[in-house]
């Protein structure tokens, strides 16, 4: 049997070179419908978000910021009775059910013991107050989500997971029905013989694909960490499976097996056609479950996709390391074609990536395309240099290289609009090649002086 070729991992610099993590508030906030976050930082901070989150500004950020000034860093004044302050008002003008505390780079410079005031205002309060440190220092971009997910795994319930008598003969009584397909299935099946809680924060509409994705094979979805309402909060412990839908979820991922005696499910991430499969062959294995219509599924997808398929085979791309998507997204696009020649990530988690790892190295050999080098936590100086002398046509970057690289002739794309776009499932795979391709298409564009891309322009 011929062994697979292994990526090459480096790591250059030990820094994060990435957008904040703070920023985790733009979505988490939408995605917990009763909850307010408070962020705690200076002035700076404040600016940061107002900036983030300017697109969604008619919305209403549930969210306020507790200032630090001089007489705070220089310990003048008491911070229990700050916050108390700022939390009083908060509850008055929103009335929410949990209040999320987002710790920032300030509060860990001046030490603020964050975690050690926080059950006191909540007894004080009467609302649940979770701490989360979501520091630039520590973290890179997406894993302010994670650090605060991980926190709140210890306010989910305790799952009493027990089937009584009565609930087994009634099981015995179901009789056999028939799917919408005339086939003959046992209802009994469909019973809760399991509890899987799948955690990442999603669109609620992107959730609802992937609840729907499992139930098609018999597998139903107890909850979602988080789940839209407080008071919602899925149950953990032991005869619970969780599953990850985001790479960047590892504190969490640990947090429920350590914490919670949860069964984690390792599986690949579900960016694309092929990872949405694979990850759904991964939970159905995990409850001795044969899937059923996933090969047709996936191969149905591939052919909705053929007009940007066109665009990007025989491309190349060059991550610079951003927001952790990175090694699902270019699994992906080198399932689509393309050449990935470096894959930086600010962090990296063998374990809980390596079903994801695993699928990339078997998709490099089903394309018969190079292994791509894999660095965590890249210097950005050097990675200039590499691209420099490999042009690639692509560079999935940060804000604040797009513009030079963009000088030096090469196509760039930001990388956090892949953490903000809806790309997971059979569905959205034709919104992430979307982002992709729209600088390919418009360099094209400028080129040939037209809108239409033949395949004589893309092979050009």
């Amino acid at each position: 049997m011929k062994t697979l070729e292994i990526p090459t991992f480096e790591c250059e610099t030990g820094n994060y070179h990435t957008f904040c993590p703070i920023s985790c508030v733009a979505w988490l906030y939408q995605k917990i419908e009763d909850s307010s976050f408070l962020v705690v930082g200076t002035k700076t901070r404040g600016y940061f978000l107002q900036s983030a989150l300017g697109v969604t500004i008619f919305a209403e950020p549930r969210y306020a910021m507790a200032e630090s000034e001089e007489g705070d860093i220089s310990a003048q004044l008491n911070d229990q009775e700050e916050l108390e302050r700022i939390c009083l008002r908060v509850k008055n003008d929103r009335n929410p059910s949990v209040i999320i505390w987002i710790g920032t780079c300030t509060t860990e410079i001046i030490k603020m013991d964050l975690e050690g005031i926080a059950p006191k205002l909540e007894k004080q309060l009467g609302i649940p107050i979770v701490v989360a440190r979501a520091n630039g220092l520590d973290y890179a971009f997406t894993q302010g989500e994670d650090t605060a997910l991980a926190a709140m795994t210890h306010r989910c319930p305790e799952c009493d997971y027990r089937i009584t008598d009565e609930e087994v003969n009634k099981a015995k009584s179901l009789v056999v029905d028939r799917d919408q397909n005339n086939n003959l299935f046992d209802r009994k099946k469909e019973l809760p013989k399991f509890n899987l809680v799948l955690f990442g924060s999603l669109p609620s509409s992107v959730a609802s694909q992937l609840n729907l994705e499992s139930r098609r094979q018999s597998v139903s979805v107890s909850g979602w960490l988080p789940s839209q309402k407080y008071a919602d909060l899925p149950a953990l412990g032991k005869g619970v499976y969780v599953c990850g839908v985001n790479p960047f979820l590892s504190r969490t991922a640990t947090t429920l097996m350590r914490r919670r005696k949860c069964q984690l499910i390792g599986a690949p991430f579900p960016i694309g056609p092929d990872g949405t499969r694979a990850w759904i062959e991964k939970i159905c294995s995990a409850f001795d479950l044969k899937p059923d219509g996933l090969e047709k599924r996936e191969s149905q997808i591939w052919k909705s996709l053929s007009d940007y398929l066109e665009i990007l085979t025989g491309k190349s791309i060059f991550f610079m390391g951003d927001n952790l998507l990175e090694i699902s997204l270019a699994r992906f696009l080198i399932r689509c074609g393309m050449v990935v020649y470096e894959v930086g990530i600010p962090y990296m988690d063998k374990r809980y990536q390596a079903a994801e790892l695993l699928l990339l190295q078997r998709t490099c050999e089903k394309m018969k395309k190079p292994t791509p080098r894999i660095v965590e936590k890249p210097d950005n100086y050097s990675q200039v240099q590499r691209m420099h002398e490999l042009q690639p046509d692509l560079a999935i970057t940060g804000m604040a290289h797009a513009n030079p690289l963009e000088a030096r002739n090469i196509d760039t794309k930001w990388s956090v609009e892949f953490t903000f776009a809806q790309i997971h499932g059979f569905v959205n795979a034709r919104d992430a090649l979307e982002l992709v391709t729209r600088p390919l298409r418009r360099r094209a564009e400028s080129i040939y002086g037209c809108r239409n891309l033949s395949k004589q322009m893309v092979n050009n």
